[in-house]
C-alpha cells in the first residue's frame, strides 16, 4: 500500500519540522542556573538605589525555587540589575504599590517576569523577544525594554501610556528606570493620573490588579481623573484591552 501525501501537507510538515528544530536549538542553548548566578553584583545597583530612595518601596521576599525557575526562563544573569531583581526578590512595590517591578513572584505580586511575558512577548524559552515587559502601574501603564519592536535604541525603556495609548520612549535604560522608581518625582510623572484619594483606594489593589478607568484616559472625556469612574480589575484584563485597542487603532 502506497502512502500518498499531498503537496500542501508536505509543506506543512516541513514547516513544522523546521519550527520544531528552531525551538529545540533555542532551548538547547539555554544557560544553566549556576552560570546565570555566578556573578551577583547586579543587586549592588538596587542596594544603592535603596540607600538614596525618596519614594516608599517594599522588597518582596523571593522563594529560592521560584527564583531559580524565573531566572532560568528569562536567561539573564544576576550580574545585571534585571537578573538580580528576578533572583533576589519576588518583585518590588514602589510608592505603596503604585508601580510593580517584576521579579520572581510573591503572594503580593503573584507573577514572575517570565510568567508575565510568556505568551505576550515570547512563546518558547530561548526566544529573543522584540520587547520585554518589566513593570506596570495601577492605572494601566506598562513598562517594557526594547528588543527591536520600538526602534533601534535596544535595551531602552518604553511606556505604554494609558492617557495616550501609545508606546512612549522614556530615554532610560533598565538601570535608569530602577533608579527613577526609587528617587523620581512620582507625582510629577503621574500628573493628571492621580486623584485626590488615590492612596486610600490603593488598599483595594494587589500586585495583580489595576484600575479600569472610564471614560478612557486617552479620550477627551476621560481627561478629568477626579470625575472618571474606577473599577478594580485584573491587570491582565487591562493589558489585553489596551493592546487590542492599540492594534485596532493602528489599522
Amino acid at each position: 500500500m502506497k502512502l500518498h501525501v499531498s503537496f500542501p501537507k508536505i509543506i506543512f510538515i516541513c514547516i513544522l519540522l523546521l519550527t520544531s528544530g528552531k525551538i529545540s536549538i533555542a532551548q538547547n542553548n539555554l544557560r544553566p542556573i549556576d552560570q546565570l548566578t555566578a556573578d551577583s553584583s547586579g543587586f549592588d545597583i538596587v542596594r544603592n538605589a535603596m540607600r538614596i530612595a525618596r519614594n516608599k518601596y517594599e522588597i518582596l521576599p523571593a522563594d529560592l525555587a521560584k527564583a531559580k525557575d524565573a531566572l532560568y526562563q528569562t536567561q539573564v544573569t544576576t550580574r545585571s540589575p534585571m537578573g538580580a531583581i528576578i533572583y533576589f526578590t519576588g518583585g518590588i512595590l514602589i510608592d505603596g504599590g503604585w508601580i510593580r517591578i517584576l521579579g520572581s513572584g510573591n503572594d503580593k505580586l503573584d507573577r514572575s517576569l517570565a510568567q508575565w511575558n510568556k505568551g505576550k512577548t515570547f512563546n518558547e524559552l530561548g526566544e529573543k523577544p522584540k520587547f520585554l515587559l518589566i513593570a506596570d502601574d495601577v492605572v494601566g501603564g506598562f513598562f517594557a525594554t526594547n528588543g527591536g519592536a520600538f526602534g533601534s535604541d535596544l535595551g531602552m525603556v518604553y511606556y505604554l501610556a494609558p492617557d495616550d495609548l501609545r508606546w512612549e520612549a522614556q530615554h532610560m535604560s533598565y538601570t535608569d528606570f530602577i533608579n527613577f522608581c526609587f528617587v523620581g518625582d512620582m507625582n510629577q510623572y503621574y500628573s493628571g493620573l492621580r486623584w485626590e484619594k488615590w492612596q486610600k483606594d490603593m488598599k483595594e489593589i494587589t500586585g495583580n490588579k489595576g484600575f479600569f478607568i472610564y471614560p478612557y484616559l486617552w479620550t477627551k472625556e476621560g481627561k478629568d481623573i477626579e470625575t472618571d469612574t474606577r473599577k478594580v480589575v485584573p491587570i491582565q484584563e487591562l493589558y489585553d484591552f489596551e493592546t487590542t485597542t492599540l492594534s485596532q487603532i493602528k489599522k
